[in-house]
């Protein structure tokens, strides 16, 4: 096992982040210094990290409901409350993946696998993220598009990846990007004020049935999916949750006497039932583009004729050719 995988199993850091400590000089191998990035760790071998023995350990993912009035921090130097004060001390050496500020309240992921962290946070690969948000005042359509589109902010280029109302103050947001205090920084530059916010996605993750302040283990099952590419991918063919969602489709002006659903997308130069393509085979009348091939099977047949030379009434033209008589074919003459 790769010495960066074997110091973010046993919870140092991530993966990312344990080759910094190694090219730092600040790990050793059965009393060697390494900073070689490549080097393998065995079984046996004793590993050191700023002078302190590591080793794996039971891999424990926890899913935390944080309440507002919580820093996502280990400690605080103003002595404010944490999210490690709402856990008992077996979990005290466990990281948050990602964190929620003081203000916001919902799901947050507490664990002691650094390559579950970096699959859920890094912006390559990281998993969505929903949050329910309320403001001061009453939001458009147009609101969430600008959203969706993004913006520059303090932090940098922000944006949403999905974005739409549940009614006119509460409205549904999703991340992949995790700029800090995104959201409030967003609607902030579009002149609203967040008055709450809560996470209640992570992935395929939802917070249903989890009370605040209170924490569960995750199974090994739960957590493998979300390795799972398709669990983070947004479902196609998701329906909007109201007429604010940026995500529908607007349909074009119904024709007179044609009632369309939200949606409708009409074909172009296809149409079924009698009043398509299928028309003719109903109506006694052929279209003005109808024109109808010279010579063909039906109009002799209406004309009562078999010949060639035998035209339809009313028709204007040269007269048809008649086939130029021959007389007998002659062999080669003989000599």
């Amino acid at each position: 096992m790769r010495l960066n995988r074997y110091l973010s199993q046993c919870g140092v850091a991530s993966r990312r982040g344990a080759e910094e400590i190694i090219l730092g000089g600040r790990v050793s191998i059965n009393g060697h210094v390494v900073k070689e990035l490549a080097t393998q760790v065995g079984e046996g071998d004793q590993v050191v990290v700023d002078g302190s023995p590591v080793r794996t350990e039971t891999p424990v993912v926890l899913a935390l409901n944080k309440p507002k009035g919580y820093l996502c921090s280990r400690g605080d130097t103003h002595e404010r409350m944490t999210i490690y004060d709402l856990l008992p001390q077996k979990y005290q050496n466990l990281h948050h993946v990602g964190r929620l500020d003081k203000e916001s309240e919902g799901i947050i992921l507490l664990t002691n696998r650094g390559d579950l962290s970096h699959r859920l946070i890094h912006p390559s690969q990281g998993a969505e993220k929903e949050y329910e948000v309320v403001v001061d005042q009453a939001m458009t359509a147009e609101v969430m598009a600008k959203l969706v589109k993004g913006m520059m902010t303090e932090e940098g280029f922000a944006r949403a990846e999905r974005a739409w109302l549940d009614t006119a103050y509460r409205a549904h947001i999703v991340l992949k990007m995790g700029l800090k205090r995104q959201i409030r920084m967003m609607l902030y530059y579009l002149g609203y004020e967040v008055t709450r916010l809560t996470r209640i996605r992570i992935g395929w993750l939802k917070l249903h049935g989890l009370a605040k302040g209170s924490y569960k283990e995750l199974t090994p099952v739960e957590v493998e999916r979300f390795f799972k590419e398709e669990t983070n991918k947004p479902k196609l063919g998701r329906k909007p949750v109201n007429e604010g969602d940026v995500e529908r489709r607007q349909s074009p002006p119904a024709r007179d006497g044609e009632s369309r659903k939200p949606g409708f997308k009409p074909s172009r130069g296809k149409r079924s039932g009698p009043s398509g393509r299928f028309a003719d085979a109903f109506s006694d009348e052929r279209p003005a583009r109808f024109k109808p091939k010279r010579d063909s099977f039906s109009q002799r047949s209406r004309s009562g004729g078999t010949g060639r030379d035998e035209r339809p009434s009313g028709r204007s033209g040269p007269p048809a050719r008649r086939p130029v008589p021959r007389g007998p074919r002659r062999g080669p003459s003989s000599q």
